[in-house]
């Protein structure tokens, strides 16, 4: 029975994951998005509206565009928790730890995410009133995707992100640091690493605002890229040199115009 269990809540948890991915590729599509983000003519014409005229736009009000940042989180970063819930795994047997607490961890994991998305919400209506971005969440001018590409890059070399990045190294240090027992406890945790995980990996979520955000490359690439780092025998080795690569492509990005207009 406890088998069975088991194997009907990760059959859940990957469930949801794909169920996650398929809602953002019905979206990309209904959108008139490639797989690499690009809009076709539908989906032009509606990069180009301005988020102020007098008619329902979905991608420009709150509550649509915080629904799709939330399985966005779905799809993205439940694939990265895989690690930790399997490190929980190994407590129920040599600790205390109840399905009911792994089944808090995930809970909690995925509150700290959605509120997450709440705030990328709130940036990207600001970006996108502020003509930063376009409808689709594409940056319109290659100083501001330049910037972010640095500020996301050199945020790879900062103590904050070694702490963070450090917790979602090593779940099992956590855990037993700030073990706390049944599904209350497990949701304590989960908040914690969830927390964590934020300060880890908000960067590769604003990464979105370059390529567009219904990019389906983008978020396979900075999902994967995520998944490697919390891995424990390359997560170590893989942060720096993402580092470079980001601000390298960053200033690249920023010298672009200047070298082409020359």
């Amino acid at each position: 029975m406890p088998h069975l269990v088991r194997s009907t809540l990760w059959l859940g948890f990957f469930g949801i994951i794909l169920a996650a991915w398929w809602v953002m590729y019905a979206m990309s599509v209904d959108m008139d998005v490639d797989l690499i983000g690009r809009p076709g003519e539908m989906g032009a014409r509606m990069a180009a509206m301005d988020p102020r005229m007098p008619m329902y736009m979905p991608m420009a009000n709150f509550g649509p565009l915080f629904a799709m940042w939330a399985i966005m989180m779905a799809a993205m970063m439940l694939p990265t928790l895989v690690p930790t819930l399997r490190s929980y795994e190994d407590l129920m047997v040599s600790a205390d730890g109840t399905r009911a607490g792994w089944l808090g961890v995930l809970l909690g994991y995925f509150v700290v995410w959605v509120a997450f998305a709440a705030l990328i919400t709130g940036v990207q209506l600001a970006l996108l009133y502020g003509g930063i971005i376009d409808m689709l969440g594409i940056s319109k001018t290659t100083t501001f995707a330049g910037i972010l590409l640095i500020a996301v890059g050199l945020f790879q070399f900062t103590r904050a992100k070694e702490i963070c990045h450090g917790v979602c190294h090593s779940p099992m240090m956590y855990f037993l640091g700030h073990w706390r027992t049944g599904f209350g406890g497990g949701l304590r945790m989960g908040l914690g690493l969830g927390a964590f995980c934020v300060g880890c990996c908000w960067g590769f979520m604003a990464l979105g605002f370059i390529g567009g955000v219904m990019s389906l490359l983008w978020m396979g690439l900075a999902t994967l890229f995520m998944v490697l780092e919390k891995l424990p025998q390359i997560g170590h080795v893989v942060t720096k040199p993402m580092g470079v690569v980001l601000t390298l492509s960053g200033l690249a990005v920023l010298a672009w115009p200047l070298v082409n207009g020359g």
